[in-house]
C-alpha cells in the first residue's frame, strides 16, 4: 500500500479516534513518533571502548557545524595517505565502527570515527535522516581534508545503516568523495518504514505507520518522501559504490540493497548474503568482509 494513501488513511484514523473518544491510539502514535526522531543525551548509547582498546594509536577529534553544533569523534592516523570517514547508524555511536577501524588501519588507512548530531556526545537531539546531518558530514569531511597525513584526493566513506544512507546523499553532493561503501543502508524511508517501525516499536504497520509518519513529519518539518537514496545514488557515478545487504535483515527492508544497486551508476558492486542480518557482514563473515572491503578501497583510492 502506497505511503501517500496511508497518509490519507492516517488522517481518517486520527479523526475517527477523536470523534469516538479513542484518542489513546493517536497519543501512542504521537509518542512513538517523538521517540523515533529524538535522541536526548540522557538516554543515548555511548561508546564503551576506544580505539586504544583495539591497539590503535588515535586522537580525539571535534568539529563545529555550519549551524553551530559541536560534534565529537576519534581519528586513527593514515600510513598510506588515504583515509575513510566512518559513519555509525541510527541511535548508535562512533564505537560501532571500531572493528572496521582496526581492519582498515591494518591496511594503512586513516579512519575518522565521526559522530553525527543527536548521537554519542555530540550536540542536538533531533534526528532528520539527512536533512540537517549533511552539515555534520561537511564539517567532518573538511576536517579530514586538512590532515597532513591524508591526500585529499584519496578519501572514501563507509557507513552502517543510516550512516550508509547519509553517506550516499553526501557523496552525491560532494564530488571529492572518491569511493563509498554502504553497509545495510536503507534505500528510502518510504521503502523501509514498515519494517523499521515494526522493529523499533514492536507495533503493527497498520494503523501505526501512517499515524507515526503523520506526527513525525510535522515535528521534524520534512516529508519522509524527501529521504530517498535511490534519487541520490545515481549522481555519485562515475565514482564507485559498494553496497552490502543481508537477506536476514529485520531492521530495514531486505530489498534496499537491490533497489540501491539498480539505481546506481557504474562502477558499482552489490554483495548480498541471504543469511546475514542488519549491518552484520563484519561479524558474520569477517575474513571475506575484510578482503572485499579493503580490496574495493585499495582499487579506488590507490595513488
Amino acid at each position: 500500500m502506497a505511503l501517500k494513501r496511508w497518509a490519507k488513511i492516517a488522517l481518517a484514523v486520527v479523526a475517527a479516534a477523536i470523534l469516538t473518544g479513542g484518542g489513546a491510539l493517536a497519543l501512542r502514535a504521537r509518542s512513538e513518533a517523538h521517540r523515533l526522531i529524538n535522541n536526548p543525551v540522557e538516554s543515548r548509547h555511548l561508546p564503551g571502548r576506544t580505539p586504544g582498546d583495539f591497539g590503535l594509536r588515535f586522537e580525539d577529534a571535534g568539529v563545529v557545524t555550519a549551524d553551530g553544533l559541536s560534534l565529537v569523534g576519534w581519528y586513527v592516523p593514515s600510513t598510506n595517505g588515504a583515509a575513510i570517514l566512518a559513519l555509525h547508524g541510527y541511535k548508535a555511536d562512533r564505537g560501532e565502527l571500531l572493528n572496521d577501524a582496526q581492519m582498515l588501519a591494518r591496511h594503512g588507512y586513516g579512519v575518522l570515527l565521526a559522530s553525527i548530531r543527536a548521537h554519542d556526545l555530540s550536540d542536538g537531539t533531533l534526528i532528520t535522516f539527512g536533512q540537517h546531518e549533511m552539515k555534520d558530514l561537511a564539517a567532518w569531511f573538511a576536517w579530514l581534508r586538512t590532515r597532513p597525513d591524508v591526500d585529499p584526493r584519496r578519501i572514501g566513506l563507509l557507513g552502517n545503516s543510516m550512516g550508509g544512507t547519509l553517506g550516499i546523499r553526501f557523496a552525491s553532493e560532494q564530488p571529492e568523495v572518491a569511493a563509498l561503501v554502504a553497509h545495510s543502508a536503507f534505500s528510502s524511508l518510504t521503502d523501509t518504514i514498515e519494517t523499521s517501525v515494526r522493529f523499533f516499536t514492536g507495533l503493527p504497520p497498520f494503523p501505526f505507520v501512517p499515524l507515526i509518519t503523520f506526527f513525525a513529519e510535522r515535528e521534524a518539518g520534512f516529508s519522509v518522501d524527501e529521504v530517498d537514496a535511490k534519487r541520490w545514488i545515481p549522481k555519485i557515478a562515475p565514482r564507485p559504490v559498494f553496497i552490502l545487504q543481508g537477506g536476514a535483515d529485520v531492521v530495514i527492508s531486505k530489498s534496499s540493497g537491490d533497489r540501491l544497486y539498480q539505481a546506481a551508476g557504474e562502477p558499482k558492486e552489490l554483495w548480498f548474503e541471504p543469511k546475514v542480518g542488519h549491518a552484520s557482514f563484519d561479524g558474520a563473515l569477517p575474513g571475506e568482509y575484510e578482503r572485499r572491503v579493503t580490496a574495493f578501497f585499495d582499487k579506488h583510492l590507490a595513488r
